[in-house]
């Protein structure tokens, strides 16, 4: 997988921006507040997935204009595509020529895996920032995925309502049945995804997580599934049944999903140092990267905002080196020789984001 172009139209702060990058490792550095991560951002975009910054599709579009457009060219496996997505009062998406009817068309295309302070809420955050880390990164690989999810969060906030509403007519518990079965449906496929896909990122993040530590600390992750799986989903579904009509909302199920990230048997969370607790995500990262290329045979893009100039050299040295085949994007605000001399790529391109 290897972007060939990058094209802005109207996008943040961004009137018009045009990016030709290489294969290897493309520095894109500059002052604060010139624009660096949007152009993280926007090539995030076309994973299909929201963006990692905002809700809201209007916030992609420059202060004053009715709309954005976002165009990228990228080689998978020696066939370029191109892809498009406009912000407007609508948005709408074009895959090499032919209009898509949403952005989900874009999942499982154009794959990546990206980095940014932000990610840091997979470690220090609650168990819905951990649960999206998940979803989004499961989502790359099996396109089946987000539909399921849909449908569950569907029929969950149906349940929800109707558990609400039999507190005060309790004529309506006979419908109750109807929606346990769905729920549970969607909820065993659920469970069973993730735990197979942290099945495979534990292992591969526990290594990493070595290799940055210098081997000192053994990072472990374990999962805590909201439906446990000594029993059927049917089953405790049925159990919580009176604590879920009493409370007015189900109390059980993968929304309730969480993922324990512990060092040496302690949370990471809880006792880790920022340093520490930053490695971990960063491990967590960069295994969903080697998840990606295992599952679809193409390696990712990486895209790194604010995050190496945090590190010092021996992990820079460690992490690029472990990025070897994967095309790299970097933002900055260091001079774009300091990563030339670590990275022994045969190809380093820097751009300059000054004055506009």
């Amino acid at each position: 997988m290897e972007v060939k172009k990058l094209r802005l139209n109207n996008f943040r702060n961004f009137s018009e921006y045009e990016i030709k990058p290489g294969e290897g490792v493309n520095v894109i550095y500059g002052d604060n507040a010139r624009g660096k991560t949007n152009i993280i951002e926007a090539i995030w975009l076309f994973t299909g997935a929201k963006s990692f910054r905002t809700n809201k599709d209007s916030e992609l579009i420059k202060n004053g204009e009715s709309y954005a457009r976002t165009e990228l060219e990228y080689n998978l496996k020696g066939r370029i595509n191109k892809s498009s997505i406009i912000f407007g009062e609508k948005k709408s998406v074009e895959i090499n020529g032919v209009k898509s009817v949403g952005g989900g068309d874009l999942v499982g295309r154009f794959t990546c895996a990206v980095f940014t302070p932000m990610h840091m809420d997979i470690v220090k955050g609650c168990p819905g920032d951990r649960r999206r880390f998940l979803d989004t990164s499961i989502c790359q690989i099996n396109s089946g995925y987000l539909k399921i999810l849909k449908e569950y969060m569907r029929v969950l906030a149906q349940r929800n309502a109707l558990l609400k509403d039999i507190q005060y007519e309790s004529a309506l518990l006979e419908q109750l049945d109807v929606w346990d079965m769905r729920l549970c449906d969607y909820a065993t496929k659920i469970r069973e995804e993730r735990q197979k896909y942290i099945d495979k990122i534990s292992k591969e993040s526990e290594k990493i997580y070595e290799g940055i530590s210098g081997g000192r600390e053994k990072l472990e992750i374990i999962y805590r599934p909201g439906l446990d799986f000594s029993e059927d989903a049917e089953t405790q579904i049925a159990k919580a049944r009176a604590n879920d009509i009493k409370y007015g909302t189900t109390t059980v199920g993968p929304h309730r999903d969480d993922i324990e990230i512990n060092l040496k048997g302690i949370s990471a969370r809880s006792y880790g140092s920022q340093g520490q607790q930053r490695s971990c995500a960063l491990s967590l990262k960069l295994a969903e990267s080697a998840m990606l290329k295992e599952e679809t045979g193409s390696s990712p893009v990486i895209l790194l905002d604010d995050v190496m100039s945090e590190l010092d050299r021996g992990r820079r040295e460690y992490i690029l080196k472990r990025l070897g085949e994967n095309q790299v994007f970097v933002t900055c605000c260091d001079r774009p020789e300091d990563y030339a001399d670590i990275s022994e790529r045969a190809e380093l391109k820097s751009f300059y984001l000054g004055e506009k």
